[in-house]
Parts: C-alpha cells; structure tokens; sequence
C-alpha cells in the first residue's frame, strides 16, 4: 500500500495538470500576439514594446514575489493569480469581441499577466518540494520540465490553427479557460501552510529580501550551483536566439520553414533531455554524475555545432544537402538535451538542500538569473558578433563555457569532500 501510495500521487498530478493546462494557454497566447498586433496596425516597434513589457515586470517583482511566497500561503497566491489572469484574458476576449480592443489596452493587460505569473513562479516553485518526497525531487523536477516542454510544443501548433480558423477572440478564451482549470486544479490540492512570523511593513520586506539573499551568499554550494545556473542560461541559450536565426538567414540563407523544423527538434530535445533525467536520475538524486555527464555532453554538442559552421564544412558538405541539415538539427539538439542534464538536478538539489521558509526567495532569485542572463547573454553574444566572426564566436564561447563549467564542478566537487570530512571528524 505504501509503494502504490508513492506511485499515485494525487497532490503532484493536480500540480502537474494544472501547470501544463496554464502553460499551453499562454504559449499559445504568446505566440499569436505578435501577428494580432501587426495585423490590428501595430509596427515592429510595438512589437518590440510587447516583448520588452513581458520580460520587464517579471524582473522588477520576481524578488518581492519570493517574500511573499514565503510569508502567505503558496496554495492561495496560485489560486488567486490565476483568476486574476483568467478574469483580465476574458475582459480581452470580450473587449475583441465588441471591435473595442486597442494595442494600449493590451499592452497594460501583458504588464498585469506578468506580474501575476511573476508572483506566481516563485509560489509554485517552493509549493513543489512540500508535494513530494525528498527522495522524488529529481524525478518531479524532471516531470514538470517534461511538461512544460510539451507546452511550449503543442501551444504554436494550437495558437496558429485557433488564430487561422476563429480568430482572436477564441485565442483569449481558450487562454482565459486553460488559467480558469489550472486554478481548480489547484484548489483541490491538499497543501498545509504553516504560518511563520514575519517582519511588518516595507522595511520588513526588504529585511526578508535581504535575509534571502544572505542565505544564498552564506550558503556556498547553494551560490556556486546559482552561478551554475546563470552561466547555463547566459552561455546556452542565446545560442538558440541569437546565434541560431543569424546562422540561419544571414550566412545559410535558409527558408523559414527549415527554421521552424530546427525549432522543433530543439524543443524535442529540451523534453528528450528532461526524460533521460527523470529516468537516470530520479531514484538517487544524485548531482555530481548529472552535472559531469551535461558538462561533457554540452561541450561536445557545442564543438560539434562549432565544426558545422565552419566555412570549410558548409563547403565541404554543402549546405544545401540532406546530411548537412540533419548533421546541424542534431548537434543542437544534442545541446538541448544536455541542457537539461544541468538545470534540473540543480533545481532538485537547491530544493532539498533549502529550509522551507525560504523556498520562494532562494527560487525567486533564480529565476532572476534565468530570466536576466538570457538577455544579457543574447547582448554579450550580439556585440561580440559585430566585431567576430559568427564560428569564431561559437569557438571562444565553447572554450569559455568548457573552462565555467569545469571549475564551477571542481569547486562543488572540493565543497563536498570538505563537508564529508567535516561529517567523519564529527
């Protein structure tokens, strides 16, 4: 009874459900918003508007969402963010409907669904650990991420076909809809929240924020796996947003169409790696062996992808042929898969190694270094590009990223002998 009980996790599965209803939704409204904005007269302005207005707010409240997910209740903040979305998504459809939708209205509707998915992220993500056993973090991590990917690839061909066929006034409801189930989802969630005495006014914010961050510093293999995660997100993923489409339009002059199949399988990848994860992983929890294993598999990914874009190898192959093509979508998605390798066992591993009371603050801040390294990296990567050549940029970065990655592990590695030792002299 206890193993069926550890395999039927009712809790987790209305948490995985209502995640993924959620998530689809908004990549479908995500991805239908650009083309609704150029084709109701808005320019490549207002599209740059749009996307500097979802990426903005998440960075000025992702700090504060973490105290307050670590002082209210986890469960309620969820709940309550996802009516707030759905209620303001609904207001768009209606507003769609009766012609009455302006790019104004919009915009302000993105800052408040951002703010609420800021508010919720860190929520969620300090929920997670109180749903499982310790022993599970790396297999649930792994589920969620599994989840997620799914999302985002079923959310275009969705978004398109709605868009194609009925318009945006079905976009906003289906989107509206998908919160509305992800917030019954998680009313029936069991969680039990433990009130814990906090600091009162907006001093007392800051002094949490504050005590959060010190957790961070204080704690040096929690700081050392945050540098880690930053230098993944900073390295890789520009990668896919700014090397990637370059590659693509400027040197091989590719259609659209093969860009969306790269896409694709990227996304394929990035599911494919959190599977072998759960799978490989899930039982030990184990973070020396996944880290090792996605250093060296990233970095062959990496000099593999380098060596196709070679000037030599685009000649010698032909960038037109079948193998080429096939040879590039492989090397990335070899990089997608690795990815994985690396965040999830770094999310498991801070979950267990984190107190409860600062669950929220401590994956507030790290999804500050996700969402702000990308940028950053993709501004790093866009004026070494002016100056570098495109393979010469990819060479330096895979010795940067071998050269990161592997001190980051040696130093964990001393970090562990030493805690050992500590144990045995005790």
């Amino acid at each position: 009874m206890k193993s069926e009980k550890k395999m039927i996790n009712k809790d987790f599965m209305l948490y995985l459900i209502g995640r993924m209803v959620s998530d689809t939704g908004s990549t479908i409204q995500m991805m239908i918003m650009p083309l609704y904005i150029i084709d109701i007269g808005g320019t490549a302005a207002t599209i740059g508007i749009f996307s500097f207005l979802s990426f903005l707010p998440t960075l000025i409240i992702y700090p504060f969402a973490g105290v307050l997910g670590d002082r209210l209740n986890r469960k309620t903040i969820m709940v309550v963010t996802d009516l707030i979305s759905a209620g303001v998504i609904m207001i768009l459809a209606i507003l769609a409907y009766w012609d009455m939708l302006s790019i104004g209205i919009l915009l302000v509707a993105q800052v408040i669904i951002i703010l609420m998915n800021g508010l919720f992220e860190p929520a969620t993500r300090g929920m997670l650990p109180q749903l499982v056993d310790q022993g599970e973090a790396t297999r649930s991590n792994a589920m969620v991420s599994s989840m997620r990917t799914a999302s985002i690839m079923v959310g275009p061909v969705m978004g398109a076909a709605l868009y194609a066929k009925f318009g945006i006034v079905m976009v906003f409801i289906v989107n509206g809809v998908s919160f509305l189930l992800s917030a019954v989802s998680e009313m029936m969630i069991a969680y039990k929240f433990t009130k814990v005495k906090s600091r009162s006014g907006i001093i007392g914010i800051f002094q949490d924020l504050s005590e959060g961050v010190e957790f961070i510093r204080s704690n040096r293999t929690i700081g050392l796996l945050c540098l880690f995660y930053l230098a993944n997100y900073m390295m890789l993923q520009p990668i896919f947003s700014v090397i990637l489409p370059l590659l693509f339009k400027m040197s091989l002059k590719f259609s659209d169409i093969r860009y969306g199949y790269v896409q694709m399988i990227v996304i394929l990848g990035g599911l494919v790696g959190s599977i072998f994860v759960g799978v490989l992983f899930g039982k030990d929890g184990e973070l020396r062996k996944p880290l090792v294993w996605g250093t060296g598999f990233v970095s062959a990914a990496m000099m593999l992808f380098t060596a196709l874009i070679l000037p030599g190898s685009i000649s010698l192959l032909g960038k037109d042929t079948f193998l080429f093509f096939v040879s590039l979508a492989g090397a990335l998605c070899l990089l997608s898969i690795s990815s994985a390798f690396i965040i999830i066992p770094i999310q498991a591993h801070i979950q267990k190694e984190t107190p409860i009371q600062y669950m929220s603050r401590v994956f507030s801040m790290m999804g500050l270094l996700s969402r702000g390294g990308i940028p950053l990296g993709a501004l790093i990567y866009g004026f070494t590009l002016e100056r570098i050549a495109l393979h010469n940029t990819m060479f330096s970065a895979v010795l940067l990223m071998i050269a990161t990655f592997t001190g980051i592990i040696i130093l964990l590695l001393r970090k562990t002998e030493d805690l050992k030792e500590s144990n045995e002299s005790m």
